[in-house]
């Protein structure tokens, strides 16, 4: 029993550093990391009040770009991606449709065929100057009536416009030659359709007409 007892003391001291300077190193570091897991686990560094999701509660950088993309999709889906339910026709005479696009709507569907957003500056960019915008309707007519789920009975209109874009377009690219491309006669066409929703019978139009 006496040779154990021994054996194990000398194994502690062993263990234990002899160095005072050593053991208060090793105390400092023990009682930071302590400190550093007390703070990572609090809700001051997690998202959720309470909760830790570890690297992920830190910010991140997102680029100003993907921030704008996704309110621009709101702003179409708001504004111009719903369709319409309107009233019943007016008798008497052919149905025409007196909603043509806006030059905001024309402008985004541009942006969608040809995009000047996204660019690096001094790297990379394109500019889009003197913008002249024509707009011609294609079509205008109206299906017979049928019965659709969510609706009832109702008509779709539909109407087609033609607008051609005239602009001045600029590329300009810094790198690994600077130079500059300048289209003075640069021409779009696009087409949009605003087909919407007209009501069949005698209903009425006071809370479907945002539907």
């Amino acid at each position: 029993m006496t040779s154990l007892k021994c054996r194990r003391e000398s194994n502690e001291l062993n263990a234990t550093p002899k160095n005072p300077c050593m053991r208060r190193v090793a105390r400092q570091m023990t009682l930071g990391t302590l400190a550093l897991l007390a703070i990572s686990t609090t809700g001051c560094w997690g998202v959720n009040y309470g909760y830790d999701i570890g690297f992920l509660g830190y910010p991140i950088p997102v680029s100003p770009y993907f921030q704008h993309k996704q309110e621009e999709k709101f702003w179409m889906k708001e504004r111009y991606d719903r369709v319409p339910i309107l009233g019943p026709t007016t008798s008497g005479g052919p149905p025409v449709a007196l909603d043509p696009p806006t030059d905001d709507e024309i402008m985004h569907a541009l942006e969608k065929a040809r995009p000047v957003q996204g660019g690096v500056p001094l790297l990379w960019e394109k500019q889009r100057n003197d913008v002249r915008i024509i707009k011609e309707k294609c079509a205008d007519y109206i299906d017979p009536p049928r019965f659709y789920p969510l609706i009832g009975p109702a008509q779709l209109h539909h109407a087609h416009y033609k607008c051609t874009i005239y602009f001045e377009e600029k590329t300009i690219v810094g790198y690994p030659k600077p130079h500059t491309l300048h289209d003075r006669e640069a021409v779009e066409v696009v087409y949009i359709d605003h087909n919407h929703f007209h009501m069949v019978g005698d209903v009425d139009t006071c809370g479907t007409s945002n539907l």
